[in-house]
């Protein structure tokens, strides 16, 4: 064994999960690492998931994990609501790919209209990356310009249009990423975050055609939003004429049923959402102003079409799960029990860290968690501490591999699945389960200070 993640976990794991240690090998047989995303790359192997029901998976070797992925944020309801599942198994018997439109896309992008304030007209997509790559292109289109301006940290997909700086280092001002040529990332200013000074002055010198920014801070939250800064930013780009692009392909449907748009009061011009807006299957779309969005639109009033193909766009399975989850969403109680149950997780893992004498600290807000080791600053007084004061420069850095590997691997031992050094909730999770939570939580922090992680 490699001991990559210290000598008495990586036992452990290879003893709990062996069937998935076997399936590892064969996929690095098949796949770049052996993961399909990489988001899923983990040493010294992943677990391999045989099925999940509400906040549960069960992996191969018949482990009960609790899950914090809740489908890469893809989740409000847990796994397997029963709503979800009764509509898309009737669905799969009527057909799964008509190619043609039909009556299901009608119902779900009403009600996606009726949830969403900056929603006029509305174009489904296959994922999020899609979405905010339509958003761009409309926004050329409408306006005749070509640069755009985003947020350092802050993730819109990995289309090469927005893939730049989607994590740090930020010391390297040219945000270069492999794969991506220059003429493509000239066209694209980043700019640090919670600075509306530094925005307009932006605005000033490179005269964008839109800014896009993630609603709930960069990477959903990691460094949040400053209380008024969404609503500054509309204000601003408003008054000068720029389109604000609202990305809530994680905040949609999550923080409240309207997205952080309805939390904030506010109403940008074009928003991109994907994850819950299809029920846990593939699905995304951009909304919007009803004028931008007529540049998808044949024989349009700018006298130029963006071309929008895309083979499962709005596909009957994804219709049915979209309008099974979105009903249930309208009601507001899936957000509001992810959104306590987050709370009260936050507050008990602190609670574990400040007993057990860790350098670490949790954080977020509504049903996302954050979890900054190596922290050396006051512990929290209550929900809406954010370590740093929300400096960007503190906030917003890499954390050591091997220790997030550890991490992970020490959690999945005490039965739980977590988001790398963040997690999602769902409305599925009980006070049972973060209860337990939070008991596997210290467990794991007993097991890497066991194996030299902390000390």
């Amino acid at each position: 064994m490699s001991q990559a993640v210290g000598q008495k976990i990586e036992a452990d794991f290879y003893a709990k999960f062996p069937t998935s240690a076997q399936d590892y090998k064969k996929a690095c047989e098949l796949f770049p690492s052996g993961v399909t995303h990489d988001g899923r790359y983990m040493k010294p192997f992943p677990i391999y998931v045989d099925r999940a029901l509400d906040a549960h998976k069960y992996d191969v070797d018949g482990n009960d994990i609790i899950d914090y992925w809740s489908g890469h944020g893809a989740l409000i309801l847990g796994h397997s609501h029963p709503d979800m599942v009764k509509a898309v198994q009737d669905q799969v018997a009527r057909g799964t790919h008509f190619g043609a439109c039909h009556e299901m896309e009608l119902e779900w992008g009403d009600l996606v209209r009726q949830l969403v304030p900056s929603c006029e007209m509305l174009r489904f997509t296959s994922s999020g990356t899609e979405a905010t790559m339509m958003a761009l292109r409309v926004a050329r289109i409408a306006t005749g310009k070509t640069k755009v301006v985003k947020f350092a940290g802050h993730f819109h997909g990995w289309h090469d249009l927005l893939t730049q700086a989607s994590e740090p280092p930020h010391d390297d001002k040219t945000y270069a990423m492999p794969g991506v040529t220059n003429g493509v990332s000239d066209e694209l200013v980043i700019i640090r975050p919670n600075d509306l000074d530094l925005v307009e002055s932006t605005i000033a010198e490179h005269d964008p055609a839109c800014i896009i920014i993630e609603a709930t801070g960069s990477r959903w939250g990691v460094v949040p939003l400053e209380d008024g800064f969404l609503q500054g930013l509309r204000k601003l780009t408003a008054d000068k004429g720029v389109l604000m692009i609202m990305d809530e392909v994680i905040s949609g449907f999550r923080v409240a049923p309207g997205g952080m748009q309805e939390v904030c009061g506010i109403v940008p011009d074009l928003t991109s959402l994907a994850k819950i807006v299809a029920g846990g299957l593939p699905g995304g779309c951009l909304a919007g102003r009803a004028d931008l969005m007529q540049a998808i639109a044949f024989d349009n009033p700018f006298g130029q079409k963006m071309k929008h193909p895309g083979t499962y766009n709005a596909n009957p399975l994804s219709a049915a799960a979209g309008i099974a989850v979105l009903k249930q969403v309208a009601t507001g109680e899936p957000c509001r029990k992810a959104n306590e149950s987050a709370a009260k997780l936050r507050k008990g893992m602190n609670e574990v860290l400040t007993r057990k004498n860790v350098n670490w600290v949790v954080y977020g807000q509504f049903s996302i968690i954050k979890v900054f080791p190596g922290y050396d600053g006051p512990r929290p007084t209550d929900d809406s501490f954010v370590p740093y004061n929300n400096d960007f420069d503190r906030l917003d850095r890499k954390h050591d591999a091997q220790l997030g590997h550890a991490f992970r691997c020490a959690l999945l031992l005490n039965g739980v699945d977590w988001f790398g050094w963040g997690a999602m909730l769902t409305s599925a999770h009980t006070d049972e389960d973060i209860d337990f939570t939070v008991k596997a939580f210290e467990g794991a922090i007993d097991a890497l200070r066991n194996d030299g992680f902390i000390d």
